[in-house]
């Protein structure tokens, strides 16, 4: 398992700027607005040739009425229970103020190595003034500049240091399947996802927008093992005013294209509303595996036809790509959640599958021969041979005579031929005809 750090501080101290220096992305949203990060945010880094993985929470305050403060501070409990070495980072700039001692006296009690980065010191006056953090009591610190990166080598080096040795070879999380579940603010994404994993990892309230980053959680139980990732809410562009919310919908459009399966959370009371089907075609232009999950299915009124019709009309705003997985759960009463991974799971299997050529042509050929393409200007079309491509994604080519006269219904037809006899439920499929 690898080693845990955990970068902790109030408000606007630079976490975020030094957890992205640090595992080498822009992964957390940074801004001058305080408390832009709401959730743990998780990335690896590597120093001297020690691999560890880094938490950047959210600022620590106490004493505030703010319900995102309350969720806030829990998280960062929770981090420093998690790590085995923690980063307080305070601001030159500001001096220690009251809410870095609420810190520091949180971090007095623990007994794992503590290390205290005083950031923004970025010329010489500035290091002087970082000698009255030594009031804080804990210990000698290390001046920084997150921006710049000055400092960090030395920082890192101590860190190093006292990281406790691996105790077994971490595995390439690069590996693990990739599952990002996606849909418009406050349709239950985070709920859904705390449901599944048992714990708190995100900040869950009823305010639209609460998760603002794309947020990856290994998930390994019941014999799964894959990324889960938690993304912003997308809605619609003329809707994104703040500039963070932009940053949080381009956040949650890139963990649509690095994933392998899009797990999209519609709210039932809502219906699957215009917003929800661009992200359904984001989804299905960027060639991913895709599960429709019908979340709040618990505070719907039901009667015997309610899923049926539910269902058909969900069916009816996705044609032509109808084969999708859609399951009623609920995030609250974890109902039919185990379901809904089970089915992400085959939808997984079902992209990566490989049909053989001699297979596939036993199959489709008789199928073709039966139903030719219709003949075009008195010609006509003979397809002699078919296969499926070595790609990520399925891709079938048909060598025939003229490529250029098949058009879009029969392309149709063998689709739904090969859906018939092959389970690519939830998975877009690409078919081209070539010359023979």
């Amino acid at each position: 398992m690898n080693n845990i750090v955990a970068i902790v501080g109030r408000p606007n101290v630079g976490k975020s700027t030094f957890f992205n220096r640090l595992i080498q992305r822009r992964e957390a949203i940074v801004d001058s607005v305080s408390g832009v990060t709401r959730d743990r945010n998780y990335g690896k880094s590597e120093w001297n040739g020690k691999e560890f993985s880094v938490i950047d929470t959210g600022g620590y305050i106490k004493g505030s009425d703010d319900i995102f403060e309350a969720e806030i501070r829990r998280q960062v409990e929770l981090a420093i229970d998690e790590a085995d070495a923690i980063i307080f980072v305070v601001d030159v700039e500001d001096g220690i103020t009251p809410m870095d001692e609420e810190v520091a006296k949180l971090l007095r009690k623990v007994t794992k190595p503590v290390l205290l980065a005083v950031n923004k010191v970025d010329n010489a006056m500035r290091e002087k003034d970082a000698v009255e953090f030594y009031n804080l009591g804990l210990g000698d610190y290390y001046t920084i500049a997150g921006m710049s990166g000055s400092g960090t080598g030395e920082l890192l080096d101590a860190l190093v240091a006292l990281l406790p040795e691996a105790k077994a070879p971490v595995e390439n999380e690069e590996a693990l399947p990739r599952f990002a579940v996606v849909g418009r603010p406050n349709a239950g994404k985070s709920s859904f996802i705390n449901a599944l994993i048992g714990e708190d990892r995100f900040v869950v309230t009823d305010i639209a927008g609460t998760t603002r980053d794309a947020i990856d959680t290994t998930y390994n139980r019941f014999g799964f093992k894959f990324n889960l990732v938690d993304t912003a809410g997308i809605r619609r562009k003329a809707k994104v005013k703040e500039d963070l919310e932009f940053y949080s919908v381009m956040r949650s459009v890139r963990a649509i294209e690095h994933s392998d399966i899009c797990i999209l959370v519609i709210d039932a009371t809502r219906g699957f509303e215009g917003q929800d089907q661009s992200i359904f075609w984001l989804a299905e232009k960027n060639r991913k595996g895709i599960v429709i999950l019908v979340n709040k299915w618990d505070l719907v009124e039901k009667d015997t036809m309610t899923t049926r019709d539910y269902e058909k009309k969900i069916r009816e705003e996705i044609a032509p790509f109808t084969d999708v997985p859609i399951l009623f759960v609920s995030a609250i009463t974890k109902q039919r959640l185990l379901k809904a991974l089970e089915t992400a799971v085959q939808v997984f299997e079902n992209r990566r599958q490989r049909v053989a050529t001699s297979k596939l042509n036993e199959l489709m050929l008789p199928i073709i021969e039966h139903n030719p393409p219709p003949a075009l200007k008195g010609k006509y079309i003979k397809i002699k041979f078919c296969m499926q491509l070595p790609t990520p994604t399925p891709q079938f080519v048909f060598f025939c005579n003229l490529p250029q006269y098949v058009k879009e219904p029969y392309k149709r037809f063998i689709e739904n031929k090969l859906r018939e006899n092959f389970d690519f439920s939830g998975v877009p499929i690409d078919i081209y005809f070539r010359q023979k």
